[in-house]
């Protein structure tokens, strides 16, 4: 603190810039792990509950009991829109499960997806973007102190070790304090990312597969 408060004012600023980027990053590193972690726990359990019951109708009473899970978004969306095309095609006031209508279910069932992922990642860029730029500011920041420093060195006509050494180390706290923002940043968004990879790989799967039973119906 004490060598923070001895810099310049543009290091000053520096300082403060980065402090803001990993307090931030902190924050979204631990909310998208309760996030993530929670889409995770009940996408598995929400797929042994969906081929234990295997019939729609119960399912599509159970779902509201996994409400992080991915999968019964996908199952929900799908259901609604065979609902949907059953009540479109008799014109009923009480519709039941429509087993035809396979590309209105897939579109249903991509648009699902595509939310759920968009769900997952967002504030995940900024992250990305603190890993990248983090390093930069406070190489920026050393860059600045250091020419002050020689500046100032360059003013009083002294060289010696014991003046320069202390405004060095004054520049280089710039440049790990942006390491230190930057590193947490990048290892949670990498670690994220594989994480959602993961689950939309699972999402991709339990579509194909739920298309599959509702073609399957269909033709019986």
């Amino acid at each position: 603190m004490d060598m923070i408060l001895a810099a310049g004012p543009v290091v000053k600023l520096v300082v403060l810039v980065l402090v803001y980027f990993s307090v931030v990053s902190w924050a979204i590193i631990f909310y998208k792990g309760r996030v993530v972690y929670r889409a995770l726990r009940d996408s598995e359990k929400f797929l042994d509950f969906f081929w234990a019951k295997k019939r729609f109708d119960l399912i599509s009473q159970g779902v509201r009991d996994f409400p992080h899970a991915p999968l019964g978004v996908l199952f929900r969306e799908a259901y609604q829109e065979m609902m949907k095309g059953q009540k479109r095609r008799e014109g009923e006031e009480t519709p039941s499960v429509d087993f035809g209508g396979g590309d209105n279910v897939a579109r249903a069932l991509r648009r699902a997806t595509t939310s759920e992922i968009q769900r997952l990642e967002k504030f995940l860029p900024f992250l990305a973007t603190t890993g990248s730029i983090a390093p930069f500011i406070g190489l920026f920041g050393t860059v600045w102190g250091i020419m002050d420093s020689f500046h100032g060195i360059g003013e009083t006509g002294s060289a010696s070790l014991a003046v320069v050494a202390p405004c060095i180390s004054e520049a280089l706290l710039a440049t790990a304090i942006g390491l230190a923002a930057a590193i947490p940043a990048v290892v949670g968004y990498n670690h994220y990312i594989a994480k959602i990879t993961n689950l939309s790989n699972e999402m991709d799967i339990f579509s194909q597969e739920l298309l599959n039973i509702v073609e399957r119906m269909g033709r019986r």
